[in-house]
């Protein structure tokens, strides 16, 4: 089943509470919550005590986007949130098993996220041990870049790998994705889209975030 998460990091930080109630009305099945060390990529977002805050006042499950450096430090100050996801960079890991121990120690399930410019076969060891992968189709740290379509062979070449593991991990696509982004994919459909300003969170004419998500729900089906 696959499944639509918004990035928070996106919406309306002054009214939140409302966009919550929006999201929620829409459907959307996942917060997709960045947060940025200021080091790993070059801005800052999202701390533990926003992340446990915001948990308390939406029924939607989160999905923490580790975009840090020392991921297993950041696990544990993330835990608080009580995520269904946490992932982390498979690029900024020095022992990735070490990190994948620690997120279930917590109950909450592992992904591994790779960058564009990364070969998919250096998350390959870790297939059976994931619940997710996120694909990044964007290089991460900021909205508004352009989908970077090799990316599109990647996602390919790891639903190949996962074809005879009907257990396998899920893939989630963030960066850029909309319809248009969506249409590129439909070959090799992911399981999770992430959408933020330009899908979800823009203010390009006065449709609700329900009747946005239909119209991408219309994309993938």
């Amino acid at each position: 089943m696959r499944q639509i998460a918004a990035s928070i990091m996106c919406a309306d930080q002054f009214h939140l509470a409302d966009e919550l109630r929006r999201l929620e009305q829409a459907g959307i099945e996942l917060l997709h919550c960045d947060v940025m060390d200021g080091v790993y990529v070059n801005n800052l977002a999202l701390g533990p005590e926003y992340l446990a805050a915001l948990r308390d006042e939406t029924t939607i499950p989160l999905d923490i986007h580790l975009a840090t450096i020392t991921p297993l430090k950041y696990v544990e100050m993330f835990q608080v949130a009580r995520p269904e996801y946490i992932s982390f960079h498979v690029e900024a890991a020095d022992n990735a098993m070490e990190v994948i121990r620690k997120i279930k120690s917590y109950n909450i399930k592992p992904s591994i996220a790779l960058n564009p410019e990364t070969p998919v076969e250096e998350i390959y060891p870790y297939l059976d041990h994931v619940s997710m992968v996120l694909m990044m189709t964007v290089n991460p740290g900021f909205a508004g870049q352009k989908f970077q379509q090799p990316v599109l062979k990647k996602i390919k070449q790891l639903k190949e790998k996962l074809a005879d593991n009907p257990y396998g991990p899920l893939i989630e696509v963030d960066g850029n994705i909309g319809a248009e982004t969506i249409g590129l994919m439909k070959d090799d459909l992911p399981d999770i889209f992430v959408l933020g300003t330009s899908a979800l969170f823009h203010k390009k004419d006065t449709s609700s975030y329900a009747e946005r998500a239909v119209k991408i729900w219309s994309e993938i089906e």
